[in-house]
């Protein structure tokens, strides 16, 4: 551990030509993100023989250092740890000296889940500058909870009906009136073939979460009929269904047939429409946001730019009222020290730890570690290890107290800053954070993402200006500004949480223009 346990913030630098040899100041051709680490990132290809200042030093660069990896300031002896963030992301495998790239070759993975601290730091949101805004323009649900989307969706139970759903929805494609934000499958390859027991209770869960957001209006169910993950579970006359909202149900063997129920289904839609119809957004206020918070091709500027600056936007939305929910719990191990020691009370931050271990277990059976996770677009990008990553991940969720760690596509009901339990595979986890009842997912890249979700719209945040002009099709808001000395954090923070507030009264986002509609339940147990 670093003697400082907060993430310091990165200001602003300038990027200079790209270059061969020469020299020049380490600021002007790298990123030192604190003064306690002994390892700088490129924020360019550096050629081999650049020369960079550093207290006094000249560090001549031994290797080719790629934009977004890292070499070494001073030496690293053999065994000894390296610091980035003024954290450990590992320790040194050979010796390493000043000018060396820094990766996967002489990095061994050090981390102990075994020895945290729980509950020793309180920090409060900042205030909330009187510019930014604290209404915006929502759809009020019977249950209190506000949408920032009017969909009507159609459920599948299992796979079994899944083809029949995209057909009653296809019957809409492309419809939007009036306040009616569009008709949406729900299609997936579970519901059949489980057992009773863990794996079929947190599918009803997820299930039961998307016909409870609040982004959805009205709901028609379709089963099969004999399947495991039966559609009573659904369309019952319980509280937490039909006395919140409408919701039709109907099975394919009663119903007769494919063409029969997308016929059926269809009428069922039309008559929803009605009731939908009737819906207006209203003033709320921004406490009713419920932020999910993703990261997908990541590089090593997604904890420089994007996600330091996703967490600024999330510390002003805490501090508006609202709450965020930070999932992907591989990409929390490595970094759950420094939310353990912001957790409300011990217990919250001893339930992190909890849950990190059953994840870390759950691997283990299929013969994986939690290093298994970063992707070879990951480690291309400058990424060395689990611990790097996830120290650069849970930037996302800010810097306020944890208040809460909840399992996949559990129902959030507490504000602030909340965990949920998700793989780091991005369709699964933004499938349990929309299940939780977010009602806007925020989603980092550095190397390029397309996802998006059939019920809840996915602002896409670039780390670099580079994939966000390439990609320009899929971003909505360039954080690589940062890295190009455009803009600090905190302002960039600011334009995040305005553009959040503005796709809550209605902004589309271009992952919905797209009509990108990823959604995957996680299974965790056998098939039978």
């Amino acid at each position: 551990m670093g003697e400082d346990a907060s993430f310091p913030i990165l200001e602003t630098y300038n990027v200079g030509p790209a270059v061969i040899t020469g020299t020049y100041s380490l600021e002007e051709k790298a990123v030192l993100l604190s003064s306690n680490d002994n390892v700088a990132v490129a924020r360019q290809d550096l050629g081999r023989g650049i020369t960079v200042h550093y207290r006094g030093e000249h560090i001549h660069l031994k290797d080719s250092i790629p934009t977004g990896h890292k070499f070494a300031l001073r030496e690293i002896s053999q065994g000894s740890y390296i610091y980035k963030y003024a954290q450990i992301i590992g320790k040194a495998l050979y010796p390493i000296q000043p000018g060396e790239w820094v990766h996967t070759h002489n990095v061994e993975l050090a981390h102990d889940l075994d020895h945290h601290e729980y509950a020793v730091d309180r920090p409060q949101p900042p205030e909330l500058p009187g510019d930014l805004p604290r209404t915006f323009m929502g759809y009020r649900r019977s249950d209190g909870r506000v949408g920032t989307r009017n969909y009507i969706a159609v459920v599948a139970t299992s796979n079994c009906s899944s083809h029949v759903c995209e057909g009653i929805a296809k019957e809409f494609e492309g419809f939007r009136s009036g306040n009616i934000d569009g008709v949406v499958a729900l299609p997936h390859q579970e519901g059949c073939g489980h057992h009773d027991g863990p794996d079929l209770e947190q599918l009803e869960r997820t299930l039961k979460g998307m016909i409870l957001n609040p982004n959805v209006a009205g709901v028609v169910v379709v089963g099969l009929g004999c399947e495991m993950n039966s559609i009573t579970r659904y369309s019952g006359s319980g509280p937490n269904i039909r006395e919140l909202k409408p919701v039709e149900g109907m099975e394919i063997q009663t119903t007769g047939g494919t063409r029969k129920t997308i016929a059926a289904g269809a009428q069922k839609v039309r008559e929803l429409m009605e009731v939908v119809q009737s819906f207006r957004r209203t003033e709320e206020s921004v406490e009713h946001i419920l932020v999910g918070l993703n990261c997908g091709g990541s590089d090593a500027f997604s904890g420089i730019s994007a996600n330091p600056a996703l967490g600024c936007a999330s510390d002003l939305l805490i501090a508006a009222g609202g709450g965020v929910v930070l999932a992907e719990t591989p990409e929390i191990y490595g970094a759950e020290q420094v939310l353990t020691r912001r957790a409300v009370d011990a217990g919250t931050g001893k339930k992190l730890v909890y849950v990190i271990k059953r994840f870390q277990e759950y691997a283990g059976r299929f013969g994986a570690t939690m290093d298994s996770n970063p992707a070879p677009g990951n480690k291309r990008g400058g990424i060395t290890n689990i611990v790097e990553k996830s120290l650069g991940a849970v930037m996302k969720g800010g810097t306020t107290m944890l208040t809460g760690v909840v399992n996949y596509a559990e129902q959030v009901t507490l504000k602030g800053l909340i965990v949920m339990d998700t793989p780091g595979y991005d369709p699964v986890s933004i499938t349990g954070i929309a299940a939780g009842g977010c009602n806007i997912i925020c989603f980092t890249t550095g190397r390029g993402s397309a996802i998006g979700f059939p019920i809840v719209p996915v602002l896409k945040i670039a780390t670099n200006s580079r994939i966000f002009k390439v990609m320009n099709d899929n971003m909505d808001v360039n954080a690589g500004e940062i890295v190009d000395g455009k803009c600090t954090v905190p302002e960039k923070g600011a334009e995040i949480y305005k553009h959040i507030v503005r796709v809550a009264s209605g902004e589309r986002t271009k992952a919905e223009i797209l009509g990108h509609k990823e959604f995957a339940p996680w299974r965790i147990g056998p098939v039978m």
